[in-house]
Formats: structure tokens, sequence, C-alpha cells
């Protein structure tokens, strides 16, 4: 018997400032591709949820802390975030104004449409890496997904922000005692490290199990209070 293997059908394909980016369905999956590097899908959403609830959590007894989620993707993490009403403020920084698009009025609104219509949520098209360095806003967490993880990043200008000068652009915008959460597919001890040497006192790393391989991570560093 010969197994059969249902093709990606691409939905949008669009030319940005920083490469193409291309929405496709795969099955019943919604699936983001940027520079042919393939970043996220509808599978799951169980690392992006933990990268939110994670904040959360350090932070403590704060009320109505104002979070910065880095990426929209597939909308994971910004639906959990407007779930929950703790969250005072929420700010999604996006640079593709294709995957905004295809929140707003395309495939992806069937995930999202609630939490951008939420009145607390606010979508910025605009770099993170630029955001975080030219920014007069200040927030309590920051939950950062543009990439595969600190070593292996969609486009090169991303590797910045995982750098001593990116990290110190990290804790400017952060108020005492916020928190920095920033999602992996893989653990990095010398990322570990780098946090410590900017000046984080508390660093951990939380972990996903995933079906197979090595586990998704999340690398939690709070700013000193």
């Amino acid at each position: 018997m010969t197994a059969t293997y249902e093709t990606p059908v691409v939905l949008d394909r669009r030319e940005g400032p920083h490469g193409e980016v291309v929405l496709r369905r795969h099955g019943e999956l919604l699936q983001i591709i940027a520079n042919g590097c393939f970043l996220m899908d509808t599978s799951d959403g169980r690392s992006e949820r933990l990268l939110v609830d994670a904040a959360l959590d350090a932070l403590g007894a704060r009320t109505e802390p104002h979070v910065l989620i880095g990426g929209l993707g597939v909308g994971f993490s910004l639906a959990h975030a407007a779930a929950n009403p703790r969250w005072g403020a929420i700010t999604v920084v996006e640079r593709e104004q294709a995957i905004i698009d295809w929140h707003l009025r395309g495939p992806l609104s069937a995930l999202s449409s609630q939490a951008v219509a939420d009145p607390r949520t606010r979508i910025v098209e605009a770099d993170l890496v630029e955001h975080l360095r030219e920014t007069s806003t200040t927030y309590d967490a920051l939950c950062l997904d543009i990439d595969n993880g600190p070593g292996w990043t969609v486009t090169e200008g991303n590797g910045t922000l995982y750098s001593p000068a990116g990290l110190a652009s990290c804790a400017r915008v952060l108020r005492p005692g916020g928190v920095l959460a920033v999602w992996s597919a893989e653990p990095s001890t010398e990322f570990e490290e780098t946090l410590w040497n900017a000046g984080f006192p508390q660093v951990r790393t939380e972990e996903v199990p995933v079906a197979r391989g090595v586990p998704d991570v999340v690398h939690l560093a709070v700013r000193p209070g």
C-alpha cells in the first residue's frame, strides 16, 4: 500500500523589505514560511502560551501589566494574552505587513479576531530591533518570538537582538522588575550566559516537551527592581 501525502497549498506570497514571506495550508494546518525557512504553524501553540504565562508568573502580583509581544506569528501568544484579564495592555510588534493582513482580513483571523479586537490590543508595524532601540514606551514584560532561537535567526539583522547591545535595549524599555521572555526551538547555555553578562540578575530556562527532538524552551530574565 502506497502512502499519500498532502501537498502544501500557497495561500499568499509577498515580497517585503526583509525578503519573501509565505502563508500556506498543509492539510488542516496554516504555516508561515520566511525566506524559505519554516517559522511556525497552527498545530500546537503550547510553547507560545508558556511564553506569555511564564512572563506573567514572573511578574508576581503586579497589577494590569503592559506586555510587548515581539512577533505576531500565527497569533497564539496574542490570543492567549488577550484571554487573560490580568494584562492591562498588549502591544504586538510585527514587521511584516503581510502577516498583519492575514490576521486582520485573512485566514489567520479565525485564530485571532477576538484578540485583535480587544481594546487592550495595539498592533505596531515595525522592526522589533528598531522599536526596542527607539521607543519611549516602557513595558512590564517582553515576550519575544521572532526567530527559531538566539542562534537560528530568520534574518541576519535579528542577531543583534540577542547581543549585549540588543539586550541593553530590552532592559532599557523594561520597567524595574520587568521580565524578558525569549522563545527558542532549542536550549542555549550561551544565551543564558549572555543574559547574565547583560546585567539580568535572575535567569532561568523553562522547557516545553515536543513529540520529537530537543524541547522548545523559554529563556526568562528579570530586570533589577
